[in-house]
């Protein structure tokens, strides 16, 4: 029996992915990472800053999000985001600019509590995919 499910992730410029050999997905949720397999019960949930991570066949994908909406129901996981690019081929000129873009927006004193975490977590993502 196969373990596989289908993923598609789209952004408002694309769709970003489509695949349906997928055995695993790890999505930054606001509850934590959240780990979906097969038959996973259905969920929607809120992403915020982090790495999704795709396992098909014998590939692990990651790629940095910055927001979004994740949702599986029928062994079909869709994830809507504004912003998503793939790890592998990141341009790290292009990752300090968002680094330095969110510690702009995190300086305005005006920010509630969500947004500072939100930006925040954005941020310590962003810098830790720019150390590697």
């Amino acid at each position: 029996m196969s373990e596989q499910f289908n993923l598609e992730i789209v952004s408002p410029e694309r769709s970003f992915i489509q695949k349906n050999d997928v055995t695993e997905v790890v999505v930054p949720a606001f509850e934590g990472e959240m780990g979906i397999l097969k038959d996973h019960i259905s969920i929607i949930s809120f992403l915020k800053p982090g790495i999704i991570k795709v396992n098909s066949g014998n590939e692990e994908n990651s790629f940095y999000v910055d927001d979004g909406i994740v949702e599986f129901k029928d062994n079909i996981l869709s994830i809507l985001t504004s912003n998503i690019f793939d790890i592998k081929n990141s341009d790290n000129i292009k990752i300090q600019e968002m680094i330095k873009n969110a510690e702009s927006d995190l300086s305005n004193e005006k920010l509630d509590d969500q947004k500072r975490f939100i930006i925040s977590q954005k941020v310590e993502v962003l810098k830790s995919l720019n150390s590697n």
